[in-house]
């Protein structure tokens, strides 16, 4: 069935268009844009005082399946996703087993598809059961469906096989996904280290920790002429050394959270444990930096990281609770309360940020754009929506996050995958 959006209001990442549109969908492509369309069969959706940007990306989540089915699972995730505003969305491989084979990479696609709620991409290890020791088979993960790569979780301590690794991957076509950690820096710290970790007396993780790998490998795409995603930036040491990597024209991309960019370490004065999160949260210097790099493009694009955990994996002391908070359904709200709204993004931005440059990073050719020929994924939001979230309306299967109470504004309506409607608020 053909998809008629009446009285869109389209945000792409070039260009904020002043006058309303429609957009016929048929058989999963967009092939008409006008002021104007007359689509007798057609389903119609009407997006009047809306805002129609490009289905959102997610290049960084947890799914938690195969192993973890207890926490999260294809199905939950796609439904958390598709509430959230996100079509696509990538899958991070430190699951139980690993995704480090075809077989789970096939059997990851296959059950996504089953569901049909959002397109789910699964990121491969770098190293065979992400135990920085040996390098996975990349043209099997490249061939079972992987665009990406990363031992997320943990860095590649070992720099001769992250050389090994990006000298692959660039023959592969694959792209790795690098969390920068130093291990031997971070230790058993569980927050940052500063004045709040002594205050509170907790053990702490120097930011060096983050800088020292991502100078690492920034060295080794600059000497190699390949290229490397910075996952989760948390300070602003690293957003000064991207930048002027940058400048040097050394092909790097990086992404930032929202929780990064809204909450500062001060969030575990109360021992909340669903603040514990890694990367941790920093300071307000570095959260301001983190502002900064996405609105001059040092750091190309928003993800949730969105880390599904129990009840029981949270509901410990600081030290031996879980790291991680969910964030799919609440990336949208908080990108505009804190980003739009605060005038730190334009909303032409918060659609590069969002959908265009993930898009372009993972090489995803027809998604990304508004534009005749495209896939018709589309994410319609309400701009106005004043929402305050609450655990009764999350649909993740893990409820942790320190966000609940908070007030919003900006909440997604409608999200639409491949012309067809996957939610509509009620």
């Amino acid at each position: 069935m053909s998809l008629l959006i009446k009285n869109a209001s389209i945000v792409n990442a070039d260009k904020h268009e002043k006058n309303t549109q429609d957009i016929l969908c048929e058989k999963g492509v967009i092939v008409k844009i006008a002021p104007s369309i007359k689509a007798d069969n057609a389903k119609t959706v009407d997006a009047k005082d809306m805002l129609v940007m490009p289905g959102l990306i997610d290049m960084h989540i947890h799914m938690r399946e195969p192993g973890q089915e207890h926490k999260e699972t294809v199905e939950t995730g796609s439904m958390s996703a598709a509430k959230g505003g996100f079509t696509t969305v990538m899958c991070m491989p430190n699951t139980s087993p690993v995704i480090d084979n075809a077989m789970i990479v096939e059997g990851i696609i296959k059950e996504a598809k089953r569901v049909g709620l959002t397109n789910v991409i699964p990121i491969g290890a770098i190293t065979k059961g992400q135990k920085d020791q040996e390098l996975v088979d990349m043209m099997e993960l490249k061939e079972a469906g992987c665009l990406a790569l990363s031992d997320d979780g943990k860095s590649v301590v070992n720099s001769q096989l992250m050389r090994m690794a990006l000298e692959y991957a660039k023959m592969a076509d694959l792209l790795l996904i690098e969390h920068c950690e130093d291990p031997l820096l971070s230790g058993d710290g569980i927050m940052n280290e500063g004045k709040t970790s002594t205050l509170l007396g907790l053990k702490a993780q120097p930011s060096l920790s983050e800088s020292v790998i991502i100078a690492r490998d920034i060295e080794l795409i600059h000497y190699l002429n390949t290229k490397v995603h910075i996952a989760h930036v948390t300070i602003k040491r690293a957003v000064d050394i991207i930048r002027f990597a940058k400048s040097q024209g050394i092909q790097i991309t990086a992404e930032a959270c929202p929780h990064h960019f809204t909450l500062t370490d001060e969030a575990l004065n109360e021992f909340d444990t669903n603040a514990k999160v890694n990367p941790p949260l920093r300071t307000p210097e570095d959260v301001e930096a983190i502002k900064e790099g996405l609105k001059d493009g040092t750091l190309d694009c928003i993800v949730t990281d969105h880390a599904p955990h129990t009840r029981e994996d949270k509901e410990l002391d600081l030290d031996h609770a879980a790291y991680g908070m969910i964030g799919l359904e609440t990336s949208v709200g908080l990108t505009i309360t804190e980003l739009v709204d605060k005038k730190v993004l334009t909303w032409t931005q918060m659609a590069e940020r969002m959908s265009h440059a993930p898009a372009r990073i993972i090489g995803l050719s027809q998604k990304g754009s508004i534009k005749e020929g495209m896939d018709a994924d589309i994410t319609i939001i309400d701009p106005k929506k004043e929402w305050t979230i609450t655990k009764e309306d999350i649909v993740s299967k893990s409820k942790n996050t320190p966000f609940y109470g908070r007030k919003l504004k900006g909440r997604v309506a409608t999200t639409i995958l491949t012309g067809k409607v996957v939610y509509k608020e009620t």
